[in-house]
C-alpha cells in the first residue's frame, strides 16, 4: 500500500481503519483462486540476481554485495544426481562443500539467498522423481538443509516440453508450501515477445487449477530472435502478456496480478546472434517494476556483469562494453 488513510485520531481507531484499508487492497473475487496477494516478502529478495557458483568464474558473493549494496542472491542449479536427489550441479552435495559455505557468508554478511532448481542443461528433478510426492521430498531436502525462505524453479528443455512433469513441478510445490510456512515460490521460465506461449499459459492455468498459490510466475524476456535490439520495451511487452494470463487464470486485480509477476532478463550478449540487453533495457525495465510494484525483478548473471577479457567466455562476462556490475546497480535500486 503506498499511503494509509489518516483517520481524525489515533489509537484502536487507526489501527481499525488501517486494518480495513490493507483488506480492501489486497482482497480479490471470492471466485478467484487466491484469496491475497503474496508479493515477495522483502525487496531484496524480489531482485536477488543469479549467480552460479559451478562455473563462470564467480565472484565472491560477499565482494558483490559490498561493490552493490544488493542483499540476497538467486544461486544455481539444483539438478538431479540420476535418481530423485538433488545436488548443485547435479554433482556437489548439499551440505559440508563450498556451496553451503558461501550460503553462510552471505548470511553473515546481512543477506540470503533463493535457490533455483532446473535450468536449461542437466538431469531434472522433475523428470528424475517418478511422482509429486516424491519430488516434493526432493525439494524438501533442499529447503531443510539451508532453512530456504525461498524456492526458484526454473522450469526449461525437456522439463518444461513434458505436461505430465509440469503437473508434477505444480503438485510438488503445493505440498512443498504446504508443509514449510511462509515459503515463497518462484516458478521461471521462457516468453515470447507477447508474454508466455501456449506452453507457459498451459503451466499458469495448471497452477491456479490446482490451487498453487505461487507467489510469482516469472519469465526470461530475451532469446527472442531475429537480433532484437530494443529490449527493454520488449520486455515491458511481454510482461504485460504476463500479468493478463496471470489476472485471468487466477481473478486477480490488476495490482494483485502484478505483485504475482517478475522478470529475469539476461545482461549484455544473449544466446541469440545479434540481440542485445543494454544497461538503458535495464533502466527501462526498473521503471516499469518501480510503476507497477511487481513481485521479482532480476537477471542471469552476476557472473556475466563485467566486460569480457581475452579469451573470456559468455559465461563469465557479458559481451558488452561496461563497468563490473553495471546491471546489478541498476536492479538493486528496486524497493518493491
Amino acid at each position: 500500500m503506498h499511503q494509509a488513510l489518516r483517520p481524525p485520531r489515533p489509537g484502536t481507531v487507526l489501527a481499525a481503519l488501517l486494518g480495513l484499508t490493507l483488506s480492501l487492497l489486497f482482497t480479490v473475487s471470492p471466485t478467484s483462486h487466491a484469496a491475497t496477494a503474496r508479493p515477495l516478502a522483502a525487496p531484496g529478495m524480489a531482485v536477488a540476481p543469479y549467480e552460479y557458483l559451478g562455473w563462470g568464474s564467480p565472484q565472491n558473493p560477499t565482494s558483490v554485495m559490498a561493490a552493490t549494496g544488493v542483499k540476497w542472491f538467486t544461486l544455481a542449479f539444483i539438478l538431479s544426481d540420476g535418481s530423485c536427489n538433488p545436488k548443485w550441479d547435479g554433482s556437489r552435495p548439499l551440505t559440508g562443500g563450498d556451496d553451503q559455505a558461501k550460503i553462510k557468508a552471505i548470511r553473515a554478511a546481512g543477506g540470503d539467498v533463493v535457490v533455483s532448481v532446473g535450468g536449461w542443461s542437466g538431469a531434472k528433478l522433475g523428470e528424475k522423481c517418478s511422482s509429486a510426492a516424491a519430488l516434493a521430498g526432493a525439494y524438501q531436502k533442499v529447503i531443510s538443509a539451508y532453512g530456504l525462505k525461498a524456492l526458484d524453479i526454473d522450469i526449461e528443455n525437456t522439463e518444461w516440453s513434458n505436461a505430465t512433469v509440469r503437473q508434477r513441478v505444480i503438485d510438488a510445490l503445493k505440498t512443498v508450501k504446504a508443509n514449510n510456512s511462509g515459503l515463497k515460490t518462484v516458478i521461471t521460465f521462457g516468453s515470447t515477445t507477447g508474454g508466455p506461449d501456449s506452453t507457459g499459459v498451459d503451466m499458469i492455468k495448471r497452477g491456479a487449477d490446482s490451487g498453487l498459490a505461487n507467489d510469482v510466475w516469472c519469465i526470461m524476456p530475451f532469446d527472442f530472435g531475429g537480433g532484437a535490439t530494443t529490449m527493454g520495451t520488449l520486455t515491458t511487452q511481454a510482461m504485460e502478456g504476463l500479468k493478463a494470463k496471470v489476472k485471468s487464470a487466477y481473478g486477480y486485480g490488476d495490482a494483485t496480478a502484478y505483485a504475482h509477476i517478475g522478470l529475469s532478463s539476461m545482461n549484455g550478449k544473449t544466446d541469440d546472434s545479434g540481440e542485445r540487453v543494454r544497461v538503458a533495457d535495464f533502466k527501462t525495465m526498473l521503471a516499469y517494476a518501480q510503476q507497477h510494484h511487481i513481485g521479482r525483478l532480476t537477471y542471469w548473471a552476476v557472473n556475466r556483469d563485467r566486460a569480457c577479457g581475452s579469451g573470456s567466455d559468455g559465461d563469465s562476462c557479458s559481451g558488452v562494453t561496461q563497468q563490473p556490475y553495471d546491471y546489478l546497480k541498476v536492479f538493486a535500486q528496486y524497493t518493491g
